[in-house]
């Protein structure tokens, strides 16, 4: 229904041996990240960075133009549906080539400070996960200064240095961002912490708490073409179920 704050919690109380036996499609975004990770980390089955059902399909989605929303809405059933890859998804204007380039790898992401936390649990994914992924993330609240620090904290944790792209969503009430004075730019910052690691970067992707949210499978592949501001979907999301029809 919505992200909150607990699963941190009840990490260590999932039936992971139930998840895999009978796999269900997960979409959620903020808190709900770290499921998508852990998930994927114990079974290897795609979880959806995707609209909640309170604040997404109940209330950002309701706020968009009609045609907007048919499309999102044929985006969806077609990822959660078919067994077909999507390819490109819909560009906005909005997007932004922050440095150009190419790169094809798993999607790996979800909000900036999950991401963090998981991976300095015991449910962390293996760092050669990370090899040519391409990690997206978006990110609420805060300061500049945190999303600074946290993205530091994937460069001390080696992360940086294995994926082949980024993908940055739309950020949303982050304090001493697109103020007057001297402060940095999410760009600034992205560009400070890479240093010199030349990966192509996206920017400003409809993904993440401004809403409504692209559906981003984590896990799979992926063409990321920065210059000409595409994201494609190579791999299909769910597979066939002998019995029970698509599953995650």
């Amino acid at each position: 229904m919505t992200g909150g704050q607990t699963v941190l919690g009840y990490l260590d109380l999932v039936d992971i041996e139930a998840v895999t036996a009978d796999p269900k499609p997960i979409l959620g975004y903020s808190d709900i990240s770290l499921l998508h990770l852990v998930l994927y980390s114990r079974t290897g089955l795609v979880g959806f960075h995707a609209d909640l059902a309170t604040p997404g399909l109940g209330g950002a989605w309701q706020a968009v133009p009609a045609a907007r929303r048919g499309e999102l809405e044929d985006l969806y059933s077609t990822l959660l549906t078919g067994t077909e890859a999507i390819g490109t998804l819909p560009t906005e204007p909005s997007w932004e080539c922050w440095r150009a380039g190419r790169a094809e790898g798993p999607l790996i992401g979800g909000v900036l400070n999950r991401i963090m936390r998981a991976q300095a649990t015991r449910y962390a994914l293996p760092l050669d996960w990370f090899d040519g992924a391409v990690l997206f993330w978006e990110e609420l609240g805060g300061e500049a200064s945190w999303v600074w620090s946290d993205l530091h904290v994937l460069r001390h944790c080696g992360i940086l240095d294995r994926i082949s792209g980024m993908v940055v969503g739309v950020p949303c009430r982050i304090g001493g961002l697109g103020s007057s004075d001297a402060s940095p730019t999410l760009p600034e910052i992205v560009f400070d912490v890479l240093g010199k690691r030349d990966i192509p970067v996206l920017g400003n992707v409809d993904f993440g708490h401004a809403g409504p949210n692209l559906p981003m499978p984590v896990g799979v592949r992926v063409a990321l073409d920065a210059e000409q501001r595409t994201l494609s979907l190579l791999d299909p999301a769910v597979r066939p179920h002998a019995t029970t029809g698509p599953v995650g």
